[in-house]
């Protein structure tokens, strides 16, 4: 009958949730290698737990979302990135430790879900994990009417990886150290709040408007993938000299490089040694931003930094930049009370 009260009438449409799987089961089969255990589908993931080469070996986890970059994502039409950014921001939170990942979650949710937006999203999630020998081994799609406001989408993801425990990062970070600075993409994974409110709110921008300055449009420039670093910066791990590991995410230079500093030590920041990317300047300027609120906000051009001994500074930022990173010394460790100056 007409008026039967079913799942779907309510909001929730399992057969299009059964069409948005088998569209990337082929995409997410191809991360997984030998480890994996069991089919898809399963009540819970498996992971063989053996680890050879490794003698004493810590799993280190974490979580995060893509936060508010999925408004602009639907403000532009393009979704095509937002899966590389959850997986490369959860795989540089646990390279900070040195860890290498072994496994992926994911958690994607709507209001209404779209087959298409979903393959966009998770098919990047597992060209992610490919790029880094990371598997894709489960995830949770949540359609939730009346909690997600409607054509807005929600990601979250979940990362395991594994160290050897005395290759753990941090190590001591002391006075003398040099700080590495690794260029980012963009704003990444963060501070998207606060910028949409300084462009399309206070500056009167669109996501297709084309500032000069930019060379593409300001959705463009804001949708570039959040950049992974593991490629180039876990070969270098075994060397001694690199003694810590930031991520610049939420809370910029002042909350994130304090992170990896004992209480001694304080870190100056030299402004002049890199520009930038111009969309930051856009946003301060659109918002009438201070600049301390801007390094306290978004990475400002600096994805990642690496504290590493001042004697080996050089040949590491020659060997980063040789894979390919625009990498330069940006800073130093001075005697201090585990702060961030910029000067």
């Amino acid at each position: 009958m007409s008026n039967e009260l079913t799942y779907a009438s309510a909001g929730v449409n399992i057969d299009e949730a059964s069409r948005a799987l088998r569209a990337v089961v082929g995409k997410i089969q191809a991360t997984q290698g030998e480890d994996v255990v069991g089919a898809m589908g399963s009540f819970g993931s498996l992971y063989r737990a053996t680890f050879p080469g490794y003698s004493n070996p810590l799993l280190v986890s974490s979580i995060d979302g893509v936060g508010t970059k999925t408004k602009v994502a639907q403000m532009a039409g393009d979704y095509s990135n937002l899966g590389k950014d959850i997986v490369n921001h959860c795989v540089n939170d646990i390279l900070c430790q040195g860890a290498r990942p072994l496994f992926f979650l994911d958690y994607y949710a709507s209001s209404v879900l779209s087959a298409d937006v979903f393959e966009a999203v998770v098919g990047s999630m597992a060209e992610a994990c490919g790029e880094v020998g990371c598997a894709l081994i489960g995830g949770e799609t949540a359609e939730m009417p009346g909690v997600y406001v409607e054509g807005e989408i929600d990601i979250v993801g979940t990362i395991v990886g594994i160290v050897e425990s005395e290759m753990r990062l941090p190590k001591t970070v002391n006075s003398g150290d040099m700080v590495i600075g690794l260029a980012s993409n963009g704003l990444h994974t963060n501070g998207f709040s606060l910028a949409r409110r300084a462009l399309f709110e206070v500056g009167g921008y669109s996501v297709r408007d084309e500032p000069e300055e930019l060379g593409c449009s300001i959705g463009q420039a804001l949708l570039e993938p959040h950049r992974c670093y593991f490629n180039s910066v876990f070969p270098l791990l075994q060397q001694p000299t690199i003694h810590a590991i930031a991520h610049l995410t939420g809370g910029g230079f002042f909350d994130n490089i304090p992170r990896v500093l004992p209480a001694s030590v304080k870190v100056l920041i030299e402004k002049r040694s890199w520009t930038p990317s111009p969309i930051f300047q856009l946003i301060q300027n659109a918002g009438q931003i201070s600049e301390q609120e801007m390094y306290r906000t978004f990475n400002m051009g600096i994805g990642m930094i690496l504290v590493v001994d001042r004697f080996a500074a050089q040949g590491i930022v020659d060997a980063l930049n040789e894979f390919g990173e625009h990498a330069a010394v940006i800073g130093e460790v001075q005697q201090g009370s585990r702060d961030v100056q910029l000067i």
